[in-house]
């Protein structure tokens, strides 16, 4: 009876502390640095561009402000080297050859070209369909078994497909660079991308990179009648050992317009290959009567952006050279084409929101006065819209000794459109983060629950999969709903709507208090992290797990 009332005790201070907060004074705050980093000023912070060296410079100058420690290679600073890669389309082509004639290929209109790879010219390259080109072994599934890819072009469907596995299992294997590292070591050439019918929008094209593709879209390349244009170049590190595609000779993504031409006189047509995939169906695999004749002429220019990093060091002798990181991505899309007539993606909530959000805590924990045991690493990253470019570049060079790297706290587009009353967490089940962040949340009566669309990935598809695929547990988050909720219906409008679009600006409804209440959830978490004595582990059937036994 007497620890039950010493707990319950406990718990009405928590409380009482939580009421306490002036949550709309934090809130303004955290808004006001959105108010300067998605701001028309900026153009959306595209890492190539001087505006985006201003966003740096802001955010350094915040972490000065909040007492951190420089913990760059300069100051606060880790520059990067990054290739910019344009495709130049009136000295580049695909056509198809069959019998010895020739069918050129409209750029844009039939096919688009990946700038991604290096400048190439391939001659009449035999095509193989593969489904869905996925190598699973955990789960005995394997679309290239028996198939002879060598010096060929690999066709698949951009989807996980019938594979029965679990989701981050399909997940992790069907993301670009696994997928690529299963078709190169069977021989292939390069990719020809079918995208997802399930959910691709007709006439859909870009470059079928995975996750980098996608998030770029919003200013990606146009493609149409008149041709594919070089309206935006993609972004690769300049170091060969950290690209996923690196021995890629040609990436392409075939247009629901051009499917027809590339599978005349196969075994099976376009048309019932999408309908398979439609439906979720396995697929057949089978050579294409057509070879593949393609130039691609690429514009190469080189440039720095830089990740930004400060350490607030911790306080006790065996702890403190142990760093907690709190990251999120400084980078959104910048200009592009226009939508109602604006063409700045200023990236508010994405993400804006999550830098915000790292300034801030930052700064509470300088005004409360912490002393963490461990020292907690203060990272925004650059390049995560391109493919995660930034935090894979840390991962792999950390300013800080990579054993030494317990946990990531990823914000990324939390979307604190609503009160805060549930708070999805995303990789609540893989490690012993999730048991820190429900004990973090509950004194703010805050209710923790597990990712809501799990067939979205999202845990493997930002900042956080960089350290996850180093070992390092992890988490990222989201404003949770109950499922029928208008809460639910306001997430799923916003993603539809603004995401990664113009609109993801200042002008749209945000609930400023919540996201101050979220801060201090997470602040606890960090607190909490680093002061357990316990470093943060992988759950026993986790499926993340067998990085850390690889890597550690």
């Amino acid at each position: 009876m007497k620890k039950a009332a010493v707990l319950l005790a406990a718990a009405l201070c928590l409380y009482a502390a939580d009421a306490a907060i002036d949550y709309a004074a934090e809130g303004k705050l955290w808004w006001s640095h959105i108010q300067y980093l998605a701001s028309d000023s900026l153009e959306g912070r595209g890492i190539e561009s001087d505006d985006f060296r201003k966003a740096v410079a802001y955010v350094s100058s915040q972490f000065d402000r909040a007492g951190l420690k420089p913990a760059g290679t300069e100051g606060f600073q880790q520059p990067i080297a990054f290739q910019s890669r344009t495709l130049v389309p009136e000295d580049s082509s695909l056509a198809l050859v069959r019998n010895g004639e020739v069918q050129p290929l409209e750029l844009g209109a039939d096919a688009s070209l990946s700038p991604r790879d290096q400048q190439s010219a391939l001659n009449d390259v035999p095509m193989v369909f593969v489904g869905y080109g996925l190598v699973i072994p955990e789960a005995h599934y394997d679309d290239l078994a028996g198939l002879d890819l060598h010096n060929k072009i690999a066709v698949y469907i951009n989807a996980a497909g019938p594979v029965q596995a679990p989701d981050n299992l399909k997940s992790h294997y069907s993301s670009s660079g696994e997928r690529w590292a299963a078709l190169r070591k069977a021989g292939a050439l390069g990719v020809a991308v079918i995208m997802n019918p399930r959910t691709a929008a007709p006439n859909q094209a870009g470059n079928g990179g995975g996750r980098g593709a996608g998030r770029g879209a919003g200013r990606g390349a146009a493609a149409g009648r008149g041709g594919q244009r070089a309206s935006r170049p993609a972004i690769v590190l300049a170091d060969p050992a950290l690209s996923e595609t690196e021995g890629q000779h040609i990436s392409l993504t075939i247009t629901r317009a051009g499917g027809a031409k590339f599978f005349e006189g196969a075994p099976h047509s376009y048309d019932e290959i999408l309908t398979l995939a439609q439906a979720n169906q396995p697929l057949p695999h089978f050579a294409l009567p057509a070879a593949l004749r393609a130039k691609t002429t690429v514009r190469q220019a080189s440039f720095m952006a830089s990740n930004t990093i400060g350490v607030l060091p911790g306080s006790d002798p065996r702890l403190k050279n142990e760093y907690v990181i709190m990251s999120a991505h400084l980078d959104h899309l910048g200009l592009g084409r226009p939508v109602n007539g604006d063409n700045i993606y200023n990236g508010a909530m994405d993400d804006a929101s999550g830098v915000a959000s790292v300034i801030e805590v930052a700064r509470l924990m300088k005004a409360t006065g912490a002393h963490p045991a461990r020292s907690i690493l203060f990272l925004a990253v650059t390049g995560e819209e391109e493919g995660e470019l930034g935090s894979r570049y840390f991962a792999a060079h950390p300013t800080v000794p990579e054993k030494q790297i317990v946990a990531d706290i990823n914000l990324d587009m939390f979307l604190p459109l609503y009160p805060l009353k549930y708070l999805e967490v995303q990789g609540l089940a893989e490690s012993s983060l999730g048991d820190a962040i429900r004990a973090a949340a509950e004194p703010f009566g805050v209710e923790v629950q597990s990712d809501r669309e799990p067939e979205q990935n999202r845990f493997i598809r930002s900042d956080q999969y960089s350290f996850i695929r180093r070992g390092v547990p992890a988490l990222a988050f989201k404003f949770g709903y109950q499922f029928g909720s208008p809460e639910e219906q306001i997430r799923k409008t916003w993603v539809k709507d603004v995401y990664h679009k113009p609109n993801d600006d200042l002008n749209q409804p945000v609930d400023q208090a919540a996201a101050a209440k979220f801060d201090r959830v997470i602040l606890t978490l960090l607190e909490r992290i680093a002061d357990n004595p316990a470093r943060p582990h992988w759950n026993n059937d986790s499926f993340f797990r067998r990085f850390a036994e690889a890597t550690r």
